[in-house]
């Protein structure tokens, strides 16, 4: 094991810029101008001590948290950030304001959190309220003045100089509102509302439940709520007629970018966007504010995980020639599909099929819960992604900060993106629904324009599901640059599939399972894997950690991990498979099944062993080995290819399967007995099983591990006990159980088992484990 290790305190602060160089200045993480200082932090406020702590828990400032600019899109040069301590005040659901703030709590953390100072549990029965004083700056004057919130759970109302200036229902989306009517010239007093009902409300939720803020024994799979604040909030000045988003979208059959410069109050106005690339211009054009301009990239340099190349882009609104508002963003120039691939419908990137591997990213923090206690911390998890191999990453049911997108684009990580789900269980109603279709569209405008970001994730696993074709094709629409996943794990849990989309999407735990593609979806495995392993010392409740497969040392998990990897990359890749989704980056709460524990401090895997069953996979990827094919309808004897003992077949005796020497001389008995009918899998078209030559009816399947010789009794499970997936392997065939991919038909001993790569059982020995899985397929001894 090895700890991860603590990142770099920044020391200094500089100024952001819009325009060319955008991307140098991002990458170094800038912290805003200080030209509205934060309420001086009082000696009373202090943070409350984290179940743990992370390597960035003791660097969060106290009055000057989250310093850098949070919306790296869409840039301008002056800003003020108001991150920090706010008066805070809890009072029942419908009370008004009250007349005290008795407590504080820095912002943007939410108040479950640690990192807040408050730390306790709260309920769908109380109201949440901040309070802060700021002054505008002088040299603001003569220009609008934007309040920006990052996101805030849930519903959010703000009040400025004691005047109701907007209200905002949604956790994951950012609002803003214009609030230069209510500013008094001096001091300004600014107060928002929240209340977050978490689960007992109809909204979405993700992961959030009314749990005991502190460490406690259960919780499974769903964990603390995150309520209030919870990104950044700022102050930034803009011209009347102003920018509020650029809507980019790349495309390579016309290299060009197309651009939509949305903006207010810009009736006469003209948009002009240029693009850049280290300073030099490499196209520019004009149009109206809304409509699609058409930017020339010529011969555009790729964006992809091997090559995360972004270009500078600059927008500005004019008044006749004078410009009137200027902001910065960036672009990658990129493509994402489906299409065929060695006959095989498969997501293509840039026109090329990759295997897109990657892990379930939930987003919670020990410390901050839903916020990353530093902007090093949230690129971390981002970081750890490629270092371990990896060249995706699922945003589990959560969206992050448009910062984090920046990373996952600036790093190369390609992103699905889910839709915080609503919660489990239940039908939502029509308002419900209205609500979460209007907060999705907000999101996928927030966000449209990351170049990592490929799919849209809309439902999971059945939670608060419906209508799941109407909005698969609604969201195809509204972003057609993006696939679309209906339904991720339609196979599981009362999940009911569309039937649309561009991926069909199953989860299997262990796994990898036998994801199929179909004529017009792509095949992938939405989650997977789940193995388990507490470490001491690094346990959120000790003692209280779960997975979905313990493994007994670190040896165990790294041989079972990559076994899954490389049977992923043997098997299911050339079967159709096309991408894969391991659960997951980090422990969480309870659930200990992260290649990281909770607190960031150690990685549980050899992450160079790691790396490199993960570079095999793409790299299998890009050449794919045709599936295995065997000739069904003929016998068919099965030799050993271990060194040593080559002149060993399968045989059953008694029922049981054993190797054992055959020749010609051998007896008639033992020739039919090693001679097997090849036919179509049982269970699976695509795979085979192996009826006995001389027990017609019968065939070779797996029970309790052991290897058999039983007749069919026709129910689904012997039927997927006697189906074998063919898979190719050096000098002959292997062969995957159809009902545990990753576990081989293995000898040992003479005996014949099934066996898993990093298992725990004695026939699981990883001492030749390859040979002795890997069988020549010969003509038969008893034809």
């Amino acid at each position: 094991m090895t700890s991860a290790p603590a990142p770099r305190r920044r020391t200094w602060r500089r100024r952001l810029t819009a325009g060319t160089g955008l991307l140098a200045l991002l990458a170094t993480a800038l912290v805003g101008a200080s030209t509205a200082p934060a309420t001086a932090a009082p000696t009373a406020w202090a943070p409350k001590p984290a179940p743990m702590t992370t390597p960035w828990t003791d660097q969060v400032s106290v009055d000057n948290p989250l310093p850098e600019y949070p919306r790296p899109q869409l840039t301008r040069p002056d800003w003020a950030n108001l991150n920090g301590i706010w008066d805070f005040a809890v009072t029942g659901r419908d009370a008004g304001q009250p007349a005290a703030f008795s407590e504080q709590i820095r912002v943007p953390f939410v108040a479950e959190s640690s990192l807040s100072g408050i730390k306790r549990k709260i309920t769908q029965n109380d109201k949440l309220w901040y309070k802060r004083t700021f002054t505008v700056p002088s040299n603001w004057n003569g220009r609008r003045v934007v309040l920006n919130f990052g996101a805030s759970d849930w519903q959010t109302t703000v009040l400025v100089n004691g005047t109701q200036v907007g209200a905002h229902q949604g956790g994951f989306d950012s609002f803003s509102y214009d609030i230069t009517p209510q500013l008094n010239g001096g001091t300004n007093t600014v107060v928002v509302s929240v209340y977050d009902p978490t689960q007992t409300g109809g909204q979405a939720v993700g992961k959030q439940r009314l749990n005991d803020v502190n460490p406690h024994p259960g919780g499974g799979i769903f964990y603390t709520a995150a309520s209030g604040i919870w990104q950044t909030v700022w102050l930034e000045p803009v011209a009347a007629s102003h920018v509020t988003r650029l809507d980019m979208t790349p495309d390579l059959g016309s290299g060009s970018l197309r651009v939509k410069v949305q903006a207010a109050s810009a009736s006469g106005r003209t948009a002009r966007v240029t693009v850049s690339s280290g300073g030099t211009v490499v196209g520019t054009a004009t149009g109206a504010p809304g409509a699609e301009i058409s930017v020339p990239v010529p011969n555009p340099r790729l964006w992809s995980p091997d090559d995360p190349f972004l270009y500078d882009v600059r927008a500005e609104l004019l008044d006749g020639s004078a410009v009137v508002d200027t902001v910065g963003g960036y672009a990658g120039m990129r493509s994402i599909a489906v299409a065929k691939a060695g006959n095989i419908l498969r997501p293509v990137l840039n026109g090329k099929f990759v295997f897109q591997t990657g892990t379930l990213d939930q987003g919670y923090w020990p410390d901050g819960i839903y916020t990353a206690p530093t902007d090093a911390a949230l690129r971390s998890d981002l970081q750890a992604h490629k270092d371990l191999g990896f060249n995706m990453v699922r945003k589990h049911i959560k969206v992050e900060p448009q910062r984090w997108f920046y990373w996952a684009d600036k790093l190369g990580l390609l992103v699905w993106q889910d839709m915080p789900a609503m919660d489990t269980g239940k039908s939502p109603d029509a308002a419900a629904r209205a609500q979460w279709e209007a907060e999705y569209h907000a999101v996928i405008d927030q966000h449209r324009s990351s170049p990592s970001l490929v799919m849209w994730v809309n439902q999971n696993e059945g939670w608060g599901q419906y209508d799941q074709a109407r909005i698969a094709n609604e969201v195809k629409a509204y972003d057609p640059s993006r696939l679309v996943d209906n339904m991720s794990g339609v196979n599981c849990c009362g999940s009911v599939d569309g039937g649309n989309g561009d991926v069909v999407d199953n989860h299997v735990y262990v796994g990898p399972g036998n994801t199929a593609p179909t004529a017009t979806r792509a095949a992938v495995l939405g989650e997977f894997g789940g193995l388990g392993y507490r470490v001491p010392g690094h346990e959120w409740y000790p003692g209280g950690g779960f997975s979905y497969e313990d493994q007994a040392s670190v040896t165990a998990l790294n041989n079972r991990f990559v076994g899954l990897l490389d049977a992923i990359r043997t098997g299911q890749l050339p079967a159709g498979l096309s991408a894969s989704v391991y659960t997951e980056i980090t422990d969480v709460e309870n659930e200990a099944n992260g290649l990281l524990t909770y607190d960031r401090q150690v990685v549980k895997v050899d992450t160079a062993r790691v790396r490199a069953a993960n570079q095999a996979l793409i790299q299998a990827s890009k050449d794919p080995a045709p599936p295995v094919t065997l000739p069904t309808g003929q016998y068919r004897s099965l030799r050993v290819t271990t060194p040593g003992h080559t002149n060993k077949y399968l045989r059953h005796s008694e029922a049981l399967a054993y190797t054992a020497v055959v020749d010609g001389a051998s007896s008639a008995l033992l020739k039919n007995d090693a001679t097997w009918k090849v036919v179509t899998g049982l269970a699976n078209g695509n795979c085979y099983s192996l009826e006995s030559r001389n027990y017609p009816g019968e065939y070779l399947r797996h029970r309790d591990f052991r290897v058999r010789r039983d007749a069919n009794d026709g129910s689904a499970l012997f039927k997927a006990d006697a189906t074998w997936c063919a898979v190719a392997g050096t000098g002959g065939v292997r062969f995957s159980s159809a009902n545990l991919p990753g576990s081989y038909l293995r000898h040992i001993d003479s005996e014949v088992w099934l066996a898993t790569p990093g298992g725990g059982h004695a026939w699981d020995n990883a001492a030749t484990f390859t040979e002795d899985t890997t069988w020549a397929v010969d003509g038969p001894w008893a034809p």
